[in-house]
């Protein structure tokens, strides 16, 4: 386990983070990773398809060899976050990423690239992904003050989502002028600077304690979910967004089939409404910090929850076919991934701010581990029932199962201590 180590300095005022060295580093790398991670979506996903031809089938593994390093390995190496030092962490795996990419054109121009090599790449992203996800949460209290964490996780958000939303339009553009062996080169090099920013960030972590004698991995993973689930308050919290991944399974399964078959959306008008997803996150993400000290970090996430259930029971209760007027059904569809948007922007910063702020350093890492990892679990088997559901009772009764679900979310909040937590109270 790490020694306790002192934060970074705090007045106890809300500052602009950019301003921060440190951390105006960290949110550059994020960013131009996360735009390059958007187009090589589109990339790989083409590639998929005409280049390999891969069957459906052989889409689903290539689909979830992204999610199982978090099935099998989340727990430890959350573990491991606890004891390895973050920063070379994240260098290693930017490093690691850009030699992964780099490969994907000269396996392209060798004429090698077949879905087993394919699969072997995605499994390696998948893998190294994980280890960075699993040392950026637990970094970004090292670099900011507690009293700024809330407005640091918005800016990553906002990042996030306009990455998330124009990516894909660049990835398409850039597929068309340079091809695909010159965009995973454009890749590499992205991963590449992303690391070097990364390891010029001036940060002092501690070295972990020794563990004691007769102690192993296995002890440090209990000792992360007992402190988990037996906290006041991030037991609720916990509890309340793995409901959330339950329902978000179900609707991330369902939505683009509903819009797409069962209402008859065209590709531009889906494209529109999803891009009003981005927007509403975007917003949502700006609004966060000032929701988040004016009622608190407790309420913030409630609310975002709440609304949160709002856009899939319109979904589900609206009359709408693929007989409606295509203007009236992209103005639906619109604002109701606006408001999903909105939801997930004003309680993202909010509640991974509170994580990280009410845990101690020594067992962020575990922390954080057990509940995305137990997130993935969640939504693996709930997009597995998903399907099933869909199958039985049609698209529209499984979003409003969703909506109720997340409904269920909601409540475990209200009925708990955290409904009333706040961001200052939560240096402990």
């Amino acid at each position: 386990m790490r020694e306790p180590t002192p934060r970074p300095p705090d007045n106890g005022r809300r500052t602009e983070v950019l301003r921060i060295p440190a951390f105006r580093l960290f949110w550059t790398a994020m960013t131009i990773r996360a735009f390059g991670s958007s187009i090589a979506n589109v990339a790989f996903q083409v590639l998929i398809v005409t280049v390999v031809a891969a069957t459906p089938f052989q889409i689903g593994i290539l689909s979830a060899l992204g999610v199982a390093p978090y099935l099998f390995l989340g727990f430890i190496i959350g573990a491991l976050m606890d004891r390895w030092n973050r920063q070379r962490t994240l260098v290693l795996t930017s490093i690691g990423r850009a030699v992964v990419l780099a490969a994907v054109p000269i396996l392209l121009l060798l004429d090698l690239l077949e879905f087993w090599s394919l699969a072997v790449i995605m499994l390696t992203l998948g893998v190294l992904t994980l280890f960075a996800h699993s040392a950026e949460q637990p970094f970004v209290p090292q670099i900011v003050p507690r009293s700024s964490l809330v407005s640091a996780n918005a800016r990553l958000g906002q990042s996030e989502t306009v990455a998330g939303t124009a990516g894909p339009a660049a990835g398409g553009a850039l597929l068309t002028l340079i091809g695909a062996p010159l965009i995973f080169v454009f890749e590499a090099v992205i991963h590449a600077v992303s690391a070097i920013l990364q390891s010029r960030i001036r940060v002092t972590e501690s070295a972990p304690a020794p563990r004691a004698a007769g102690r192993h991995i296995g002890h440090d993973i209990a000792e992360g979910m007992r402190f988990t689930y037996r906290h006041k308050t991030l037991r609720p919290l916990a509890l309340s967004v793995h409901v959330w991944f339950l329902g978000n399974s179900i609707v991330a399964t369902v939505f683009a089939v509903f819009a797409l078959r069962e209402l008859g959306m065209p590709a531009w008008a889906y494209g529109i409404a999803v891009a009003f997803g981005g927007v509403g996150g975007f917003l949502g993400a700006i609004i966060a910090p000032a929701v988040g000290e004016r009622i608190g970090a407790g309420r913030a996430i409630l609310i975002g929850r709440s609304l949160t259930v709002v856009p899939w029971l319109l979904l589900a209760v609206a009359p709408l076919s693929n007989a409606t007027n295509i203007v009236l059904l992209v103005v639906v569809v619109s604002i109701a991934q606006f408001l999903f948007g909105l939801a997930m922007g004003i309680e993202d910063a909010n509640e991974i701010s509170y994580r990280q702020a009410i845990a101690p350093d020594a067992i962020q890492g575990r922390m954080n581990a057990t509940i995305r990892t137990t997130n993935r679990i969640v939504f693996f088997f709930g997009a597995l029932g998903a399907g099933v559901l869909a199958t039985w009772l049609g698209y529209s009764v499984s979003l409003g199962i969703a909506a109720a679900v997340f409904a269920v979310a909601a409540l475990v909040i209200v009925f708990s201590p955290l409904r009333n937590a706040r961001h200052g109270e939560a240096g402990i």
